[in-house]
């Protein structure tokens, strides 16, 4: 039995994981130099859109412990979870909680950068459908929000660690190679998430980075020349 495995996470679910790792990395170094790389932090942010729409997609049509039905932390499995009877594969009920705070937290986050500004130089790619009244408040909740964002991130490191130090579960190898051994599974390996579900779910995710870039907006008018008066 110990030569066995189970496969728990899909290629799809470690590809996202690992790039919104990058991509939030990117973004948070971006963000706090500034300058020139304020450029970068506005496209790590469409990138992250991309990557947040592209989970939610594959919550629905991805492989068994992708779906987000397989691990919605009901309060029921959180009661079970804290009495020790959970027993299953992929997300605990209290990971499923994180989860789906981030992924709350991460919306709320490039919804409010794509209006957001700088008062220099760098605007949202949305910037022009609001008011600056309004742009400001949204940049100053994109702000607020980061310091949160980045709180809910070291506290799922810290998770990881304490799991795997002191339960002696290996969170972090099942995401890289996708496989646990039958030994430590508490299940059979996923099944579903098809060719044809990824396709779309990339094309989806594409559309939302599309829109979210503004690409689609008119180009703003031309300002008149002032003519200098010649004397």
């Amino acid at each position: 039995m110990s030569d066995k495995r189970i496969l728990v996470w899909d290629l799809p679910t470690r590809l996202f994981h690992w790039l919104l790792v990058a991509a939030l990395l990117g973004a948070v170094i971006t963000g706090q130099l500034g300058g020139g790389l304020i450029e970068w932090h506005g496209r790590f942010g469409l990138a992250i859109v991309g990557l947040v729409v592209f989970r939610l997609v594959w919550g629905f049509a991805g492989s068994t412990y992708a779906r987000f039905a397989h691990f919605f932390p009901t309060p029921a499995r959180v009661k079970a979870y804290l009495a020790g009877r959970w027993r299953g594969e992929g997300h605990n009920p209290l990971g499923a909680l994180s989860v789906f705070a981030l992924i709350l937290l991460l919306t709320a986050q490039v919804l409010t950068g794509l209006f957001a500004n700088d008062d220099i130089t760098y605007v949202g790619p949305l910037f022009d459908l609001v008011d600056k009244a309004l742009s400001n408040r949204l940049t100053g909740l994109h702000h607020r929000l980061s310091n949160l964002l980045i709180a809910l991130v070291v506290l799922h490191i810290a998770a990881i660690a304490f799991y795997g130090h002191f339960r002696k579960k290996k969170l972090l190898k099942p995401m890289v190679t996708g496989w646990k051994s039958q030994a430590e599974a508490a299940g059979e390996s996923a099944r579903g998430g098809s060719l044809p579900a990824f396709v779309l779910a990339v094309l989806i995710a594409g559309a939302a980075v599309y829109g979210a870039s503004g690409a689609w907006l008119p180009e703003p008018a031309p300002v008149p020349a002032v003519e200098t008066p010649n004397w």
